[in-house]
This record gives C-alpha cells, sequence and structure tokens, in this order.
C-alpha cells in the first residue's frame, strides 16, 4: 500500500504544467509572427535600398558618363589642335631653312663685291640694299627663331592639358566600368568575389565629395579650353607673321636686285662713255702723230731753204767790194733767212707742243684703259658673278 503511493506522487510532482506551456506556445507565435514581419519590412526594406542603389549607381553612371563626353570632345579638340600646332611648327621650321639660302648669297655679293679694285669700292646704292637684305634676313630669322620656340613651348602645354584629360578619361572608364559592376553585381557575384579577393583597401577617394569630383574634370577641361584658346591666338600671329616676312623678304630682294640692275646700267653706260672717250683719245694720239711727222717734213723743207738762202748770201759775199751793196736782194734774203729762222723756231715749238700733248694724250689712255678695266671688273661681279649666285634666291610663301 505504502509503494503505489509514493509513485503516484512523483508522477504528479513530475507532470507539465499545460498553463506555461500555453503561455510558451503564445509567446512563441507571437514572436514568430513578429519575425515575419520583421522579414517582410527587411525585405521590403532591402528592395527599396536596392531599388535605390540602382538608381543612384544609374545616375553616377550617367554623370560619368556626361563628363566622358565632354572629356572626350576636349581631348578631340586638343588632338586636332596639336596636330595643327605641328604642322604650322613645320612650316616655320622650313621657312627657317629657305632664309639659309638667300643670307648665303647675300653675304656671298658683298664679300665678291669686295673684290673689286679699292677705287671702286665705293659704299653704292647696291652696298645699302645687300647689307639692308642681310639684316632683313638675319631679323626674319630671329623672329622666325622665337616664333618656332613659342609654338614648340605651347604644344607642350597642350600636350600636358591632353594628359590630364587622358589620365581623367582613364579614370572616368575605370570608374564607370566599377559602378557598371556595381549595378549588375548580385549576391552570387558577391560570394564569387569573395573567394578570390583580400581585405578590403581603404579607399582615400572618399573624401573628395561630389562637387570636388567634378571640378577636377571642369579644370582639366577649362585648361584645355585655355591651352585651345592660346594656341589659336598664337597661330594666328604666326600666320600673320610668316606671311609678313616672307613679303619683307621678296620686297628687300626685289628692291636690291632692283639696284643691282641700275648700277649695272650705270657702270655699262659709264663704260661705254669711256669707251668712246678712249677711242677719240686713241685718234687724236693717232693725229697727232701724223701732224708731228708733218710738221718735222716742213721743218726739214723749211730748212733746206733756209740752206738756200744762206748759201746765196754766202755766194754774194764773194762780189767784188765795189758791188757789195746792200741792194733789195740783199735785203731779201737777210729777210727770208731771219723769217725761216722764226718759222723753223715755231715748228720747233709745235713738235715740242705736239709730244706734250701725245704724252697727255697718252696718260688719258692709259687711265681711261685702267678706269675701263675696273669698270669691267665691277660689271663682271655685279652683272655675271652676283646675278649667278642670285639666280637661286626664291622667296615663296612661308
Amino acid at each position: 500500500m505504502f509503494a503505489p503511493d509514493k509513485h503516484s506522487q512523483q508522477q504528479k510532482k513530475t507532470a507539465p504544467n499545460l498553463g506555461t506551456i500555453e503561455v510558451t506556445l503564445n509567446q512563441s507565435e507571437y514572436h514568430r509572427g513578429e519575425w515575419l514581419r520583421l522579414m517582410l519590412e527587411t525585405d521590403k526594406a532591402r528592395k527599396h535600398l536596392q531599388d535605390d542603389d540602382k538608381k543612384r549607381l544609374d545616375l553616377r553612371v550617367r554623370d560619368i558618363q556626361f563628363l566622358k563626353k565632354e572629356l572626350q570632345l576636349k581631348l578631340e579638340e586638343t588632338l586636332e589642335e596639336i596636330d595643327t600646332l605641328e604642322v604650322l611648327q613645320s612650316r616655320v621650321v622650313k621657312a627657317l631653312e629657305a632664309c639659309r639660302e638667300p643670307l648665303r648669297v647675300t653675304l656671298l655679293c658683298l664679300e665678291e663685291r669686295n673684290k673689286r679694285v679699292p677705287s671702286e669700292r665705293v659704299h653704292d646704292e647696291v652696298e645699302s640694299e645687300l647689307q639692308e637684305e642681310k639684316e632683313v634676313i638675319e631679323n626674319v630669322s630671329s623672329v622666325l627663331q622665337q616664333a618656332l620656340q613659342q609654338i614648340t613651348e605651347q604644344i607642350r602645354l597642350c600636350r600636358s592639358a591632353k594628359c590630364n584629360v587622358e589620365k581623367d578619361l582613364r579614370e572616368k572608364y575605370e570608374a564607370e566600368c566599377i559602378d557598371n559592376a556595381c549595378t549588375i553585381m548580385t549576391t552570387h557575384s558577391v560570394k564569387s568575389q569573395e573567394q578570390y579577393s583580400g581585405p578590403n583597401p581603404v579607399l582615400a577617394s572618399l573624401t573628395v565629395n561630389p562637387r570636388q569630383w567634378e571640378e577636377v574634370s571642369e579644370i582639366n577641361i577649362s585648361t584645355a579650353e585655355q591651352q585651345k584658346t592660346n594656341s589659336v591666338f598664337l597661330r594666328s600671329v604666326v600666320e600673320s607673321l610668316l606671311e609678313q616676312t616672307a613679303g619683307d623678304m621678296r620686297k628687300q630682294i626685289h628692291a636690291t636686285t632692283a639696284a643691282f640692275r641700275l648700277n649695272v646700267h650705270k657702270i655699262k653706260s659709264t663704260k661705254s662713255q669711256m669707251e668712246d672717250q678712249l677711242v677719240k683719245i686713241q685718234s687724236e694720239i693717232a693725229s697727232q702723230r701724223r701732224i708731228k711727222e708733218d710738221l718735222l717734213l716742213n721743218i726739214k723743207e723749211n730748212e733746206h731753204f733756209l740752206s738756200l738762202a744762206q748759201a746765196r748770201l754766202e755766194l754774194r759775199r764773194q762780189r767784188p767790194l765795189k758791188e757789195q751793196c746792200h741792194d733789195p736782194a740783199q735785203a731779201q734774203l737777210l729777210a727770208e733767212v731771219q723769217q725761216l729762222a722764226d718759222h723753223i723756231n715755231r715748228l720747233h715749238e709745235a713738235v715740242n707742243q705736239s709730244e706734250e700733248e701725245q704724252r697727255s694724250l697718252t696718260r688719258c689712255e692709259l687711265e681711261l684703259q685702267e678706269s675701263i678695266n675696273m669698270k669691267a671688273i665691277s660689271l663682271y661681279i655685279d652683272e655675271v658673278s652676283c646675278a649667278q649666285y642670285r639666280e637661286s634666291v626664291v622667296i615663296h610663301n612661308f
């Protein structure tokens, strides 16, 4: 009887409390409902966040694409401007090379004209124009050299702006690829990526706000635009400079050529006048020689007649003393002797004067021949030597 009573008491002590169980069940059902609502709210919030992420990423991609288009356009404009500057640079280099031959010819002409005889080395119009031509070409070369340096520097600045734009474009492209990848990224792709990715690096660029991010591209675009504006202005100046310098050189070369032609004409005219005078001088020398011969012949004839008159006088002295009267015949013979002696003396003076005239004419002849030879040398230098040098000088548009 004792044992069964004890067993029933133990069952009574271990039997579950139905009230507690009910509370537990209700509480579990309540929490389960709350968790279901929490999961629904979480799913809704997650979907909303995912939608916002996609919208923000899409908007960001569009912003990047917009700046990329602006940068790409500015890059193309900068590349085109660099190409144009390089073409202009090549033109200036060729213009500088085109100055070398005219300057060489000018210096050769100056050197060639120094070969004239000292008396012909006058500072004439040709000399002045050659010196002016030398200065013009040297000034043109100096100006073109400065322009070449400015173009080279502008190309460097444009290339620097191009490099900044290209770097910005690369970074924009990388950012666009990353944001596009973020847009299409899923939980599966994240798990796959996590298997191969290490620890996440610290992004220093997160310290850049959107305005600063945009300003970087705006600065690059503005810098490229400014360099393009500077380049366009420089090209305009250089184009005008090329046209002006080519015109200045052509004008001066034409002036020098005209001075050469005028000087050649003057030398030919002077040389022709000298040659005419030389012919006259030589003719006069021949005439003087003939007149001298005639004078000498006339002297001999008069000396013969003087000898005859003197012989007659000598013979009449042999008359008898009473017959030696001073008759008209004697007076005539004495007068004849005196007159013939005077004529002969005058004829000798004429011969001496003729010889002096011949010597004077001969000096003039030698001087004229020397002057004609000097003019011939000067004419050859200006008309032949310098003209041959200057044939190669042709100034085209730079």
